[in-house]
Parts: C-alpha cells; sequence; structure tokens
C-alpha cells in the first residue's frame, strides 16, 4: 500500500512490515468519512472492534438515533438490536477499507467483530453466534473475533475450519498463545480438507501489552526494591518479543510449510492493549519497541496520533532480543511474581471487563429503544 500522505513514522512503520489497525469504530467515524481519511493520513489499513468501543460509541452522540428509532418501530429486542447495530457498522467499515483488502490480496484492510463475551466458555454456543456475525456481515474481509479461553481454543479451530476468518483476542501469556497457533494449524488442516480456499481464510493473534506490565508493574512497585523498581516496564514487551519467536518457530514448522504450499495465509501476531497505562512511559513505547515483519499493531486513536506525531522507527526492534527478553522474565519471576498467575488473573478480567460492557451496550440500546418508541426502558 501507497501511503505518501502520511507522516513519515506511520509510513516508516507500514514499510518495516507493521500493518497499522485502528482500535476503535463509531458510526460518526464512519459518517464524517473520518475512517477512510485514516487510510491516506495514517497509513491505517484495518479496524478492530469490541464492546467497550460500542459500548462508548453508542453512549454518545446521535448518529445512532435514526436506527434506535426504526428498530423500535418494528419492535425489535434489544439483543436483536445490538446485532443489527454493531453488524452494520462493521458492513459500512469492512466497505471501507475493500480497497486495502484488494490491494493486499486479502492480507489487510480487515475489521473484527467480537462474538458475545458471555459466550467465551461456551464453545458450541461461540461457533454458532461466530457463524451467523459472519453470515450477517457478509464480507470477506471481516474477522470474527474469539477470546482464547480454553473453551475459545476448540471454538477457534472449528470456526476457522468452516472457512470462517477469525481474530483470536485476549492473548496474554506464551502457553495459551502456543496453544492458539495449534488450533489454528488444525483450523486450517480442516478447512483444507473439507474443501475450501484456504488461501481466502485470515487469522490474527491477538496478543495484549500493556495490561501486562500494568499487572506485573504493580507487584513490582509493591516489593519496592531498586532491582524489582528498575524492572517496570519491561515485562509485556520481552513477553511480546517472545510471542514473536513462537510464531517464527511455527513458521518454520513442517506442519505449516505443508499448508502454506497449498495457499495458506500465517496467522499473524498482532499487538493489542499498545496504549500506555502509566502516563511515566513513553506515549509510543509498545509500538516501537514491537516492530517486525507481518505484524499488525492496532492502535487507540490517541497512539496512532502520538506514533504520527513522534514515533521514531529504527528497524527491526524484535530480532535478536530474545535471550534478553527471557532474561526479563525470569528475573521478574525470580523476585516470585508468577507470570501464570499474572496472565490467567488478567485473562478473567479482560472477559468480565468485556462483558461489563457487553451488559453496558445492552442498556445503552434498551435505553434508546425506549426513547425511540416512547416505552419505558
Amino acid at each position: 500500500m501507497h501511503h505518501s500522505a502520511a507522516p513519515a513514522p506511520v509510513r516508516e512503520l507500514s514499510e518495516a512490515g507493521v500493518s497499522i489497525w485502528l482500535d476503535d469504530l463509531s458510526r460518526e467515524r464512519l459518517r464524517s468519512g473520518g475512517l477512510a481519511d485514516l487510510v491516506g493520513s495514517r497509513a491505517v489499513v484495518g479496524v478492530t472492534t469490541n464492546p467497550t468501543i460500542f459500548a462508548g460509541a453508542l453512549a454518545k452522540g446521535d448518529a445512532y438515533d435514526a436506527q434506535l428509532a426504526e428498530l423500535a418501530a418494528a419492535g425489535t429486542d434489544v439483543e436483536a438490536a445490538v446485532e443489527r447495530i454493531t453488524t452494520d457498522d462493521v458492513r459500512a467499515a469492512a466497505d471501507v477499507l475493500r480497497p486495502v483488502y484488494d490491494a493486499t490480496d486479502g492480507v489487510d484492510g480487515r475489521v473484527s467483530i467480537e462474538v458475545d463475551p458471555r459466550l467465551a466458555r461456551d464453545a458450541d454456543a461461540t461457533v454458532a453466534t461466530a457463524v451467523r456475525l459472519w453470515r450477517t456481515v457478509d464480507r470477506p474481509n471481516v474477522l470474527i473475533k474469539i477470546p482464547a479461553t480454553v473453551e475459545g481454543l476448540d471454538a477457534i479451530e472449528r470456526t476457522l475450519a468452516q472457512g470462517i476468518s477469525v481474530n483470536v483476542t485476549l492473548i496474554f501469556s506464551l502457553e495459551r498463545y502456543r496453544r492458539v497457533m495449534d488450533a489454528f494449524l488444525s483450523g486450517i488442516e480442516q478447512a483444507r480438507d473439507a474443501g475450501h480456499d484456504v488461501a481466502r481464510i485470515a487469522s490474527v493473534a491477538s496478543f495484549f501489552v500493556s495490561r501486562v506490565d500494568a499487572a506485573v508493574d504493580t507487584a513490582l512497585t509493591a516489593i519496592g526494591s531498586p532491582e524489582a523498581l528498575d524492572l517496570r516496564g519491561r515485562t509485556a514487551v520481552a513477553n511480546a518479543r517472545l510471542a514473536y519467536e513462537a510464531y517464527e518457530q511455527v513458521l518454520q514448522s513442517d506442519r505449516w510449510r505443508a499448508l502454506a504450499a497449498t495457499g495458506a495465509h500465517p496467522q499473524r501476531p498482532l499487538w493489542a492493549s499498545t496504549g500506555v497505562k502509566n502516563p511515566a512511559y513513553r506515549d509510543t513505547l509498545y509500538v516501537d519497541e514491537l516492530i517486525a515483519p507481518d505484524v499488525v499493531n492496532t492502535m487507540p486513536q490517541a497512539t496512532l496520533d502520538a506514533f504520527a506525531d513522534h514515533g521514531v522507527v529504527l528497524g527491526n526492534t524484535v530480532a535478536g532480543t530474545y535471550t534478553a527478553s527471557r532474561s526479563v522474565l525470569e528475573t521478574v519471576e525470580s523476585f516470585g511474581v508468577s507470570l501464570a498467575e499474572v496472565t490467567e488473573r488478567l485473562e478473567v478480567e479482560g472477559v468480565e471487563k468485556f462483558e461489563t460492557s457487553w451488559t453496558d451496550l445492552l442498556q445503552t440500546v434498551a435505553d434508546g429503544l425506549a426513547r425511540a418508541g416512547g416505552a419505558p426502558a
């Protein structure tokens, strides 16, 4: 993709092999042409959404009022209204990004929509919902987001096996990430065996970054020794870099080579949660420290703007870091901080946060339907 109008830092980031996706979507963004503008002005080649993003979009402005009135008049129930509103936004975004999808042979130009997070521990319901969302949006460049819970792993494999593109979300640990890649390989193998065109199936694995530092830093601060304090802000990047190493190992496997020979595309690592949580940290930390070929970095608008303004691209910042990264994680563990416990807790909290946002979204839509229909909420 040529992004000649974009500022140098984002242009250089794209040229270094990082696909820039926007971690946000709203009807206002679609209506104003703001999303289309970002393709040129910020080198944006994809969009991710989640329940929190939709809850926020619906809570402000009047962009959804006309549709709420229409749904209220039709007597649509709240759950169906939420699905209708969110799939309409995602379909519209997919249409905006369709030229990117075509120009990159389906690698980018992708828009993600999440399965109802209340189903995160129910594989059967997740697969059924994934199929329904895929058919409802009805665009080749959509990705269905499924959380990487243990139950989610089964759902991911079964969804991919049906030829449906998947964004695996809420990955925090290296151990779980390896299982996600295994589920991906199994799913693509089954899709191939079922006669699907595997070249058309896409997948990304959303590995969460800043939340890991937020959790580990709290533990290190409590320990309080100079050595522990010095480690703050280093765990998340080390963890993500080792995820990239695991990705490279899969690409070198015979199992992957056999799939690649049939036209399959690799499941790219996607850096998620890349806005810094600690204001003391450089606001571009989780972008410039994780530059490597064939990764996606999905950024909130503030992080994207910060990088466009003053980001620095120093080539590949992941290669050659694996020994040092392992050392960081081992040192963190030596202070009694269990990364297995931290990442497990983050997964539970991540699902809970999305469930809360989903409940907020349902309530916002229920209120909107009541207002539009003149009935009590």
